[in-house]
């Protein structure tokens, strides 16, 4: 009696133990993102101080200027919302092929030996090229695309180099759409006769897609804030007319963004302010975006 007292005596005291580490596990993690709140919150407003003033549209829709209070993002904007688009182009086939061979042919018990070292070889490359710096790519993209293709300081050569920037986010992310469709849908395209190409474009590939495209939305909203790899393959800081064709010399808001912060002149510091909104203002639909089709696509799966 007394030890079965004993034993319940310590298992209360440690009961009280974990409530206690519990709370203050609770309490160190609120305090930690308040902090973090309170530091975007003081930088957002700072922004908004600094940079609302300067913010109309004809900052929008007018080029570059050397004087501040002519200076626009018309080109900028134009070439980033360029150089996504193009870079979406090549990224997003590549990646959710990918994907699919991964999941479907590689990991098959039948397939030969040599498929299976493929996808061994291939899943190690996505893994570590996910981790890669930035500044890797660009200077990738200055070798190989820049100088050794001839492509020049255009928009082609910085979409190439922002494509292979989100492939490995974009392949993952895909695998993950498609691992999260019920094998039961796969298995009843089967059993009524149709072959593995169907099950994937017809049944598979379908009730993954909201997946896939949030990801790669996401994925493109981060190559979007990207300075450092389109700085290495040649981004001008000052254009005065839209890219019409892939060959075309470009710039874009990071890089803009950076050049008028490195000015001494206050008017300038301004007017990166009002670019860091409009940047800022993009992002924000790229993510309202991706989580409207996740929701979208959520609610086709309940139905």
């Amino acid at each position: 009696m007394n030890t079965a007292c004993a034993s319940s005596g310590r298992n209360d005291a440690r009961r009280r133990r974990r409530r206690r580490l519990d709370s203050v596990a609770h309490a160190v993690f609120l305090l930690a993102a308040a902090a973090a709140a309170a530091v975007l919150a003081v930088l957002l407003w700072d922004l908004l101080q600094t940079g609302l003033p300067r913010l109309n549209w004809a900052f929008l829709t007018t080029y570059g200027s050397r004087f501040a209070e002519r200076a626009g993002v018309l080109a900028p904007l134009v070439g980033s919302v360029y150089v996504i688009l193009l870079a979406a182009a090549f990224a997003l086939p590549v990646g959710v092929a990918t994907a699919v061979f991964l999941e479907f042919y590689a990991a098959d018990a039948a397939s030969p030996p040599w498929r299976r070292r493929l996808s061994r070889l291939l899943q190690l490359n996505i893994a570590n090229l996910a981790g890669v710096p930035s500044i890797v790519y660009g200077l990738f993209g200055l070798a190989f695309f820049v100088r050794g293709m001839a492509l020049g300081r255009s928009v082609l050569a910085a979409a190439l180099t922002l494509s292979l920037l989100v492939l490995p986010v974009v392949i993952v992310n895909a695998r993950e759409a498609l691992r999260a469709v019920p094998p039961s849908l796969a298995h009843a395209a089967y059993a009524l006769g149709a072959s593995r190409g169907q099950v994937i474009f017809t049944v598979v590939l379908p009730a993954a897609l909201g997946g896939i495209m949030t990801g790669s939305i996401l994925a493109l909203s981060r190559a979007l804030g990207e300075s450092a790899p389109l700085i290495a393959v040649g981004a001008w800081v000052f254009v005065t007319r839209l890219p019409v064709s892939p060959l075309d010399s470009f710039t874009v808001l990071p890089v803009q963004i950076y050049h008028w912060a490195s000015m001494p002149q206050p008017a300038f510091q301004e007017t990166a302010a009002a670019g860091i909104l409009v940047l800022l203002l993009v992002l924000l639909g790229l993510n309202g975006t991706a989580v409207w089709l996740r929701s979208k696509y959520q609610k086709k799966a309940e139905w």
